[in-house]
């Protein structure tokens, strides 16, 4: 057991008993904001009765679900990504192990597996199904073929959660059940429809950001790709927020930031800190709410 564990903790839920169930958005390395996040709902001794996660909003979402505390994240993504020898020597083990493997399995772009990515960067202790998480966890994929959203909830935990995360032309799509899967922040980048009716309190948090880089200058390949879907993801979140938007919406501060900048995630950390108070703030109003509601 963690010593957050075994800490006093004080709770808002006191005044409202209202219950709390959470939507973790899609995009990349700007996706460490979710750290904050969890842990305030950690602090406030909040514990969400669902997660719906997209890509890596998909990822934080499992590893909350999973019981790891906010600090244990925290600590376990500086440990393994923060620190660039650390992070290339857990790259340099996911390598071909022969030359016939490199030929056959190898380096590809768009090849990478990134299930075997997050098996060597995630905490020890997440599970490997999703019946042996502590929180009902949905993960959000794209179905590529049928062209519709595919949701994991049961079953084995690492390949959904891969499929979730899987951006095209860098990842392989996972098959799973028979079906081709691919980034579900494409087709859902920040699922709070998924918590409809299953609490009091709802909220989602968009980490897509903006295109990163100065206006004017021609972005990398990777940049342009990342940046175009965000055009998509931006309008797809707009009209959903239009349609019914979560009691608490989110935004953290990380369009500074790169898909793919995870070796800075320290400075992420650092620069998305606001997002705890306003946080906390948007908590204590809808509480309040509640409590007034049912008094």
């Amino acid at each position: 057991m963690s010593s957050d564990a075994l800490a006093p903790q004080t709770s808002v839920r006191a005044t409202g008993d209202a219950t709390v169930s959470i939507a973790l958005g899609g995009g990349g390395a700007r996706g460490l904001a979710h750290i904050h996040v969890i842990e305030v709902l950690d602090e406030l001794g909040i514990r969400p009765q669902l997660i719906a996660g997209s890509s890596i909003g998909a990822i934080m979402g499992a590893a909350m679900a999973a019981g790891l505390s906010g600090r244990e994240v925290r600590e376990h993504t500086l440990d393994a990504v923060g620190r660039p020898g650390e992070a290339l020597g857990r790259i340099w083990g996911l390598r071909p192990a022969t030359l016939s493997d490199f030929w056959t399995n190898g380096l590809r772009i768009g090849q990478f597996n990134l299930e075997r990515v997050l098996r060597a960067f995630l905490h020890p202790d997440m599970p490997d199904r999703f019946e042996e998480l502590k929180i009902p966890l949905k993960v959000v994929t794209a179905d590529f073929y049928a062209q519709r959203e595919h949701i994991c909830e049961t079953g084995a935990l690492f390949p959904a959660i891969a499929a979730s995360a899987s951006l095209p032309a860098l990842f392989m799509p996972v098959r799973i059940d028979g079906r081709v899967l691919v980034d579900g922040g494409l087709w859902n980048p920040v699922p709070f429809d998924h918590l409809a009716g299953t609490a009091d309190i709802t909220v989602g948090v968009d980490v897509v950001g903006r295109p990163s880089g100065d206006e004017g200058q021609i972005p990398s390949g990777i940049d342009s790709l990342y940046g175009a879907s965000q055009l998509t993801m931006r309008a797809l979140i707009e009209l959903k927020l239009k349609q019914g938007a979560p009691d608490i919406f989110l935004r953290p501060e990380v369009g500074r930031f790169r898909v793919l900048d995870f070796l800075r995630a320290k400075e992420i950390l650092q620069h998305t800190e606001g997002v705890r108070e306003e946080f906390k703030r948007a908590l204590d109003v809808q509480f309040e709410r509640h409590a007034r509601k049912h008094s």
